[in-house]
């Protein structure tokens, strides 16, 4: 019997190269508010504009961690399994700067197999933007493969 939380794509069927369906995740300052309370992490500069300006931001700004979150989702969805995923790494280059507007702030997310490695695993290597500027740095994750 096989195990119901194995990721969907085949390591036979994965080459360097590979690219995964890109998203786009939208970030509101209620998205902000609900990420506050789910993570405990109440900074003001994710929710107080005068407060983010004050300490030389440009406005509100989200959690890096609720970014990096988003961005492996790409390879999350990709794989169907997030238990697939041994190894996650970012490096956090810019801010994603959420206006209080209605539209807020776009996170786009790209994804491509940066390398085949043993045990059926891949690096995958995402490209994280926001307002046309890179917002993630050396994003990478190692995910083991059917």
């Amino acid at each position: 019997m096989s195990d119901p939380m194995t990721a969907k794509i085949s390591y036979s069927d994965v080459e360097v190269g590979t690219e995964l369906p890109a998203q786009t995740f939208p970030v509101t300052r209620a998205t902000l508010v609900q990420y506050a309370g789910a993570s405990g992490d109440f900074n003001p500069i994710h929710w107080n504009e005068k407060f983010a300006k004050e300490v030389g931001l440009p406005d509100v700004i989200a959690h890096g961690m609720f970014t990096m979150a988003e961005a492996i989702r790409v390879v999350t969805d990709w794989t169907g399994d997030p238990g697939a995923v041994v190894e996650y790494g970012v490096r956090f280059t810019r801010p994603v700067v959420v206006p209080n507007d209605d539209q807020g702030a776009v996170i786009e997310v790209s994804g491509k197999v940066a390398a085949k490695l043993d045990d059926n695993t891949v690096r995958v290597d995402l490209t994280a933007t926001s307002a046309g500027q890179k917002v993630l740095g050396m994003s990478r994750a190692v995910v083991r493969l059917a």
